[in-house]
């Protein structure tokens, strides 16, 4: 017996299947696409090949992964359950939805239900900026209950992106409150000033914030906001045009150390 695993992995379209042992670390992993098995110890192919057989269809390349970087490998090392960037949009509600399901009178008026609705539009507008540079995680856990909603990385720098349900409400913004319909203001700008500041710390690296308010009527800025840029889901693949901070091996590497669970904790 090898000891192990097969784990698939699914996102932006692309699936892969992680080769794991025992401990979680991986050896190997399948891309489909390019059918192709990238080994990281060639001392294991007769048994990598051996629990892949079943995935395994048409004429398939092995060998070691093309041109990897140190970031690859240390994306590659992190344990699973460690690993952030299998997230989805609004992972930890939709967690929260299945341990604890809205009655079906409350479906629609769940404010969980909202939330999730509007992290998922932003998460997966990010998400379509993968394909030129950028890297998004959704719902990174901060000490303390806090949760980053979207850590955007890429050329222009890395955004802190917050998702705020206002579908058909006009919102208003009076540094630090935001207002949204006919509820009572909240200093949600200092909270997410806040989450910006200890995602800076732990990456060492300047994060700024982001406002989406997602599907708002109207959006009333009285002052710009210290910090915080307030945009609308539809501004989001702007950020694309945004560059000349990060370096591609950069973006690597800190999607590389972002994506670790462990990273977070000393915030």
């Amino acid at each position: 017996m090898s000891g192990l695993r097969v784990v698939p992995a699914f996102r932006h379209g692309q699936e892969r299947l992680y080769v794991c042992r025992a401990d979680g670390r991986n050896v190997a992993w399948y891309d489909r696409e390019t059918a192709r098995v990238n080994l990281l110890s060639a001392a294991e192919e007769e048994d990598v090949l051996h629990v892949l057989a079943p995935f395994l269809t048409g004429n398939v390349a092995v060998g070691p992964p093309p041109v990897p970087t140190p970031a690859e490998l240390a994306r590659l090392s992190l344990h699973p359950d460690d690993d952030l960037a299998p997230n989805r949009p609004g992972e930890a509600l939709r967690v929260q939805l299945e341990r604890d399901p809205p009655s079906a009178r409350r479906l629609r008026s769940d404010p969980r239900s909202r939330a999730l609705a509007a992290e998922v539009v932003v998460g997966e507008a990010l998400d379509r900026l993968d394909a030129v540079g950028w890297h998004t995680l959704h719902s990174v856990g901060l000490p303390g209950g806090a949760r980053i909603h979207h850590l955007l990385i890429g050329p222009g720098g890395l955004f802190c992106v917050h998702a705020v349900p206002a579908r058909r409400q006009r919102v208003r913004v009076t540094d630090p409150l935001v207002a949204v319909g006919r509820a009572r203001p909240t200093p949600l700008l200092r909270e997410l000033r806040a989450d910006a500041a200890r995602a800076s710390f732990a990456l060492t690296a300047e994060v700024r914030a982001v406002l989406v308010p997602v599907g708002a009527a109207s959006v009333e800025v009285t002052a710009e906001p210290r910090e915080v840029h307030v945009l609308t889901e539809a501004d989001l693949a702007g950020l694309a045009r945004a560059g000349g901070v990060l370096k591609p091996a950069d973006v690597e590497a800190l999607h590389a150390l972002a994506r670790d669970r462990h990273v977070w904790h000393r915030v």
